[in-house]
């Protein structure tokens, strides 16, 4: 059984940072596509970031290219995604995921092809 738990999330005033961790239990991380997806309040689930199963793709969507960093260690079985000068409507809660399918070089933006997701972490940015 694949368990992913975040961590990371918070208050955070604008312009300011945070760094979310995804926790990867049961499987080795090194199988899986990883992914960072959010959803604010009244809004549907919106892609955020992607990393593939070696590190060497990212996917970002435009709203937080520059901003946001997703990288992972395996031999930690962890996964994070960095984020830099936030702002208000990056407020959600920040869900990490996970794709067996996905060859190594590989990334995916379409939630439906992730078997396993977390429980979220509230990220709150205040203006």
């Amino acid at each position: 059984q694949v368990q992913l738990v975040e961590s990371g999330g918070g208050l955070v005033q604008d312009g300011g940072s945070l760094r979310l961790s995804c926790a990867v239990s049961g499987r080795t991380l090194s199988n899986y596509a990883m992914a960072w997806f959010r959803q604010a309040p009244g809004k549907e689930r919106e892609f955020v970031a992607a990393i593939s199963r070696n590190g060497g793709s990212t996917d970002y969507v435009d709203s937080v290219k520059g901003r946001f960093s997703i990288s992972r260690d395996n031999a930690k079985n962890t996964v994070y995604l960095q984020m830099n000068s936030l702002k208000p409507e990056d407020t959600a809660v920040y869900y990490c995921a996970a794709d067996l399918k996905r060859l190594i070089y590989s990334t995916t933006r379409f939630a439906r092809t992730y078997e396993y997701w977390g429980q979220g972490t509230q990220v709150t940015v205040s203006s």
